[in-house]
């Protein structure tokens, strides 16, 4: 099975707030911060020309869910979208994947129409002759899973199974990997009586869940393997999984949230992933994870949404974490 990345980290970089630093001084925080990975919901032409020939950092490019659909039945929109985030940029971002949508699947109404805007978007690359140099996938969260414990159980549900049965058909043709959103911590604050806090941050030092000869130490590894049971039991066994957010919030539903749960489960989440030990059902494959996120975003709903940040928005860290 190839690999899914070299075990790099990044950091999303959401825009939802009217305090944020300009994109030039957090783009040279990235770099400062040795963060490798950009994630970007949805085009920013600010955010774009920050990181023009900083080719140190690997962009991963998002698209708004609201133009799937166009995508999907109109190839002139993949067309006209990729002219104008794609071809000015390309040859001086470092631009990985571009990532139709974010949690389209399992409910949204876009979701049916997820395959083809891939295809699309595959196709309009193709037209200005760069084919194989960025992937094109989607992002999609873990509630597309009807069943996920124990994780050889895992399985989609049926209004998401055929959907990304059709997507994963599509990533197959070109080796892309599907980039799922994996939280623990939601798993945990939803769950507290049956999961327990040293589960959920790594810091377990016995396996909690044995589960025919695979041992899990951390929920992390049995959420992605659910995930890659799931892939298999629609004959998808050959796509890898690549995590496109994952973190912990420092407030906003105590005791859960703390600076000290998100310290330890970001440290250790970085530790695993930087390790390479891959999962207990794909040991040693390396795959890329992008935390969530850089900033605490004021313009989101009050609660932990606005709490999942690296740094304020003055960019003094919320807690030490990054050497810089």
């Amino acid at each position: 099975m190839r690999e899914c990345g070299s075990g790099t980290i990044g950091v999303n970089y959401g825009l939802n707030g009217d305090n944020l630093p300009t994109p030039s001084d957090v783009i040279n925080l990235y770099r400062r911060c040795g963060i490798n990975i950009v994630r970007l919901f949805e085009p920013n032409h600010g955010v774009l020309d920050a990181l023009q020939g900083k080719k140190d950092l690997v962009l991963w490019l998002g698209t708004r869910n609201e133009d799937i659909e166009g995508f999907a039945t109109n190839q002139l929109a993949a067309n006209t979208w990729v002219n104008a985030n794609v071809v000015p940029y390309y040859k001086d971002v470092n631009i990985a994947y571009i990532t139709v949508g974010n949690e389209v699947v399992p409910g949204d109404a876009a979701a049916p129409f997820v395959a083809n805007a891939i295809k699309n978007i595959m196709q309009a690359l193709v037209n200005i002759g760069i084919k194989s140099d960025i992937k094109v996938t989607t992002v999609v969260a873990m509630t597309g899973l009807e069943v996920s414990y124990p994780p050889s159980a895992g399985a989609f549900t049926d209004s998401a199974a055929g959907i990304m049965k059709d997507i994963a058909n599509v990533l197959g043709s070109s080796g892309a990997p599907i980039l799922v959103n994996v939280y623990p911590y939601f798993a945990y604050a939803s769950n507290p009586q049956q999961i327990s806090l040293n589960y959920a941050l790594f810091t377990s030092t016995a396996p909690v869940v044995v589960d025919g000869d695979l041992q899990y130490f951390n929920l992390f590894d049995a959420m992605v393997d659910s995930f890659y049971a799931a892939l298999e039991k629609i004959d998808a066994e050959e796509i890898r999984i690549g995590i496109s957010e994952t973190g912990w919030p420092t407030s906003g539903n105590e005791p859960f949230t703390s600076v000290d749960n998100a310290l330890t489960y970001n440290k250790n989440l970085v530790n695993h992933v930087t390790s390479g030990v891959g999962t207990p059902k794909r040991p040693n494959l390396k795959y890329d994870a992008v935390l969530f996120e850089m900033f605490n975003e004021d313009l989101k709903a009050p609660g932990v949404e606005q709490n999942f940040g690296f740094f304020f928005p003055n960019m003094n860290p919320v807690y030490p974490f990054w050497n810089c």
